[in-house]
């Protein structure tokens, strides 16, 4: 007892202790910066900034006392000029909201040596080529941020690493990318995560609950290029570019919305795709026909043969082009795919795989209604019957209580726990994206309200 009270003690004594500094322009946030103590609050007057140096951050707080750098009122203090906010090693626990960054692109950036930052609430609006927020440390947090009206190559956020070690347990969060004008070439997605050279190594980063609005860029919107991702309860609407699992392994994407966006392509192995809403996509899912086969030691910048991947309990609605594979010339086509459980309503052919052989396929427990055939499904592993779909409040197809999808999915899939309202998956397993509740839904289709640096 008397060591918990004297650790009361010390914790209340360093709160105590920390201060709160109102500085006015950057040479005096620069000076307070460097002299910050675990648990100070550093707030920047409302105004236009122009930043011909780096507000370099090289300073500590402490998981119970960081040290915050924030501006006087969220959107009113704009950082402009050639250069932005540098957190560099060995910084810890600092951060960065309520800002409105106007600043050149690839000027915020968390570096290699970084650990448990936080940009949060702020507004991203750079400027020129490049990144809006590039991060290289581990363990960072972005989150409830608006990166908007980008018209040039690089990305909203670029993850990278050390090494060949891509940056680990990232949080990104209730953030809000919109409007990606669409560039010639290479290098526009709207969040990039890794590169080829950091594909074999495990990230056990989480990106949930983010919106995506009117982002075209490039051909690729979210591009995950390493392994052991998670992608979970993001809105994806009205984009022009696809979420594509490019390079790596072991990455889980469930109960995502796609409304009217060219949907998901798979490229690598050991994926779990299950629980998503797809709806007015072309496609909804896109089976990467393999161009070479990494685990045999080919080019890690290929496109990786996808091997062993579940695509399960998902609900596809009116989408042009539902379950897809082209033709790549001297493709290798892809292995050991599941197709199981899921619903496809209307739209064009169920699965349409094309382009080399489709080698130990399982398929199963699927429900197709008023599609353009069952394509490449074979007769014992759908029904054919109307799933008895209805609209929620916000437009979106649940199964209603009738359903033929209830308790449908007869195998069990000791991954598959939550559906697409984040409820949990208890007893016989609903075909679909949807388990069938009666209860208040935990995650949903999202809405700018929802997300950002003004989200409720």
């Amino acid at each position: 007892m008397n060591k918990l009270l004297l650790l009361i003690c010390l914790l209340a004594g360093l709160h105590l202790q920390a201060k709160t500094i109102r500085v006015k322009n950057l040479a005096a946030l620069q000076r307070s910066i460097d002299a910050a103590k675990p648990g100070d609050e550093i707030i920047l007057a409302a105004g236009v900034y122009n930043a011909g140096a780096p507000v370099t951050i090289r300073i500590s707080g402490t998981f119970t006392l960081p040290i915050t750098i924030s501006g006087d009122n969220s959107g009113s203090t704009e950082i402009t000029g050639e250069n932005g906010f540098r957190i560099e090693a060995p910084a810890s626990h600092i951060i960065i909201k309520g800002f409105f960054f106007t600043h050149k692109s690839d000027k915020a950036v968390m570096q290699p040596g970084t650990s448990f930052c936080r940009f949060t609430r702020n507004i991203f609006q750079t400027t020129g080529e490049g990144n809006y927020l590039s991060i290289m440390g581990s363990d960072h947090q972005v989150d409830y941020n608006t990166f908007q009206h980008k018209n040039a190559l690089g990305k909203f956020i670029g993850v990278r690493g050390e090494g060949s070690q891509i940056a680990e347990r990232l949080w990104i969060h209730h953030n809000y990318f919109f409007d990606f004008q669409p560039q010639k070439g290479n290098g526009a997605e709207a969040l990039q995560f890794g590169l080829s050279g950091y594909s074999l190594s495990s990230s056990h980063s989480l990106l949930e609950h983010n919106l995506f609005e009117q982002c075209a860029g490039e051909n690729e919107l979210i591009s995950i290029k390493s392994s052991f991702v998670t992608i979970r309860y993001n809105t994806i609407r009205d984009c022009k570019a696809q979420f594509t699992l490019r390079h790596g392994n072991h990455c889980e994407v469930y109960g995502n919305y796609f409304l009217r966006t060219p949907g998901l392509r798979i490229f690598g192995d050991d994926h779990i795709i299950s629980s998503n809403y797809f709806e007015q996509c072309k496609p909804a899912i896109n089976i990467g026909n393999g161009g070479a086969e990494v685990a045999d030691g080919a080019d890690l910048r290929s496109h990786d043969r996808p091997d062993r991947v579940l695509i399960i309990f998902n609900t596809l609605v009116n989408n042009e082009e539902n379950i897809t594979r082209t033709v790549r010339e001297k493709g290798i086509g892809s292995t050991f795919f599941t197709i199981a459980y899921n619903i496809i309503q209307g739209g064009g052919e169920a699965v349409s795989i094309k382009g080399n052989d489709y080698l130990s396929p399982t398929w199963k427990g699927n429900i197709i209604y008023n599609t353009n055939g069952a394509g490449q499904l074979p007769d014992t592993s759908f029904l054919q019957q109307d799933p008895l779909l209805v609209k929620d409040q916000y437009g979106v197809y649940h199964i209603s209580k009738e359903s033929p999808a209830r308790g449908h999915g007869k195998n069990s899939y000791r991954l598959l726990t939550t559906d697409m309202d984040g409820q949990l998956r208890t007893g016989a397993l609903d075909a679909g994206a949807d388990q069938y509740s009666e209860k208040p839904p935990k995650a949903r289709l999202l809405s700018p309200a929802d997300v950002g640096h003004l989200a409720r």
